[in-house]
């Protein structure tokens, strides 16, 4: 039987009366330490800020894993919940406070700690930047693949707390495939290493996977162990424009049943191009239905898209458009990462669903979105990782309006449900957070809730990290 979690609830007269603040600052610098409610409400809530957020007691930025020992030997003794946070550019609502809590936000702990050609590895603390990273890897021929759309401000901690992926993953793979060892301050404050630093290693139960995509609710990632890979070729790019989704889906299967490995493959529906025109005047055409980028980063990259392109022409592309240098590719990459920013400029607020289905259901994907956004009166822009099959609908709607809203709840959540019917899952990479908490029970079934509810328990047996994500 599966202990009962308990419910971490600080004492209110406690917090209010200082001991926490006070105990915290026996351990960390005064700037480290920030109460003041119009600063800690700005630390409030990730990207998804429609999504519940409560109110902190208490800011923490730490520097080092003594700090972060300190914060959580705080918290346990006072039994005050606390909440990890990277740069907050999630979109589950994962990194949103609860009322009282401590947030203990990372980003201050942002150091390179080693890059090493041999062993092809990095050692980073969990507040650097993905960019940052990806430059400092490239300085020495290396790359870090991973990549996702807010690579310019995420943070390597973020990355792993939800498993993230990016543009690049139908050839180099997501977060976990990068993540070789961690140190991780636990609930009570005691440092545990996992992992390795080799190329191979077997030793003992994987509790490096087990952390990545936890969304701080194990644990607090201080040190990472990143695999590298050599630094592949400046790629080309792409694009070619169809009169249907679901002409674009089976240009998709026809390149992944061909048995090429484009570096890209992603795809961008009628209502994105035209939210990233408007936004960014980008000249996309906006006559397509669907916009197909694909790239190839090998040494002959023209030549591989030549083949690619004719796939989509076979297909049914209306026209297909190789970009002539790195310029023009990387123009294109552009429209591609501004899209959920494009689409959020529509309505003032997005709805942003991370449905992964099977590439050969893609298409049927995309027909229900759009019966579904009929249905429900509502704008709703589909981009996608279109090698592996995950789509982000994002459905734009007015969170002024109580109706609207409730209309774009709804349509989230039949999303999903065509989702999992496709033989898919409710999230590829953004993770469950606070928005797709009851759809986690429907996807893995109770046997596999009781399991992860007994991990929890294990890890966090007074429900301190994270309490209410996930589960």
């Amino acid at each position: 039987m599966i202990v009962s979690r308990i419910e971490a609830r600080p004492d209110e007269d406690t917090v209010a009366a200082g001991p926490l603040v006070g105990r915290l600052l026996d351990g960390l610098p005064p700037e480290a330490v920030l109460t003041d409610p119009d600063v800690t409400a700005s630390y409030a809530h990730d990207m998804a800020s429609f999504c519940p957020a409560g109110a902190p007691a208490v800011v923490v930025l730490p520097r080092t894993v003594e700090q972060v020992q300190h914060v959580m030997r705080t918290a346990t003794a006072l039994r005050v919940p606390v909440v990890p946070q990277g740069a907050r550019t999630g979109l589950s609502g994962a990194a949103n406070a609860t009322d009282g809590c401590i947030v203990l936000s990372l980003t201050r702990m942002d150091a390179i700690l080693e890059i090493n050609p041999v062993d092809r590895v990095a050692v980073v603390e969990p507040g650097v930047v993905n960019a940052a990273l990806s430059r400092a890897a490239g300085e020495h021929g290396l790359s870090y693949p991973p990549d996702p759309s807010s690579w310019e401000t995420c943070t390597i901690g973020g990355n792993i707390g939800t498993a993230s992926g990016g543009l690049c993953c139908v050839k180099y793979g997501v977060t976990a495939e990068y993540v070789l060892g961690l140190d991780v301050v636990l609930a009570d404050g005691r440092l545990m290493s996992t992992g390795r630093r080799t190329a191979k290693g077997v030793a003992g139960y994987d509790l490096t996977r087990l952390f990545v995509g936890s969304e701080g609710s194990l644990g607090i990632v201080v040190r990472a162990i990143l695999a590298l890979r050599p630094r592949p070729p400046r790629q080309l790019v792409l694009a070619a424009e169809f009169a249907s989704g679901a002409a674009a889906c089976d240009a998709v299967c026809r390149i992944m049943a061909g048995g090429h490995v484009p570096s890209l493959l992603e795809l961008m529906d009628r209502t994105t191009v035209r939210a990233v025109n408007d936004m960014a005047r980008m000249g996309l055409p906006e006559s397509t239905e669907a916009l197909l980028l694909a790239a190839f980063d090998t040494t002959d990259p023209a030549a591989d898209l030549a083949a690619l392109g004719a796939l989509c022409e076979a297909a049914g592309a209306t026209g297909v458009v190789p970009a002539e240098d790195a310029a023009e590719s990387e123009l294109l990459l552009q429209a591609r990462r501004l899209s959920l920013v494009a689409l959020e400029a529509v309505k003032g607020t997005t709805m942003i669903d991370d449905v992964c289905v099977p590439r050969s259901r893609l298409g049927e994907l995309l027909d229900g979105v759009e019966r579904i956004a009929e249905k429900y009166r509502l704008t709703i822009g589909v981009v996608a990782h279109a090698g592996d099959g995950n789509t982000h609908p994002t459905v734009c709607f007015d969170a002024r309006d109580p109706e609207e809203s409730r209309r774009a709840r709804d349509s989230f959540d039949e999303i999903m449900a065509l989702g999992l019917e496709l033989g898919g899952t409710i999230t590829g990479e953004h993770g469950v957070g606070v928005l797709k908490k009851e759809w986690l029970a429907r996807e893995i079934g109770p046997v596999g809730m009781e399991m992860q509810r007994a991990v929890k328990q294990a890890f966090d047996p007074l429900n301190l990290l994270n309490p209410g994500k996930l589960f």
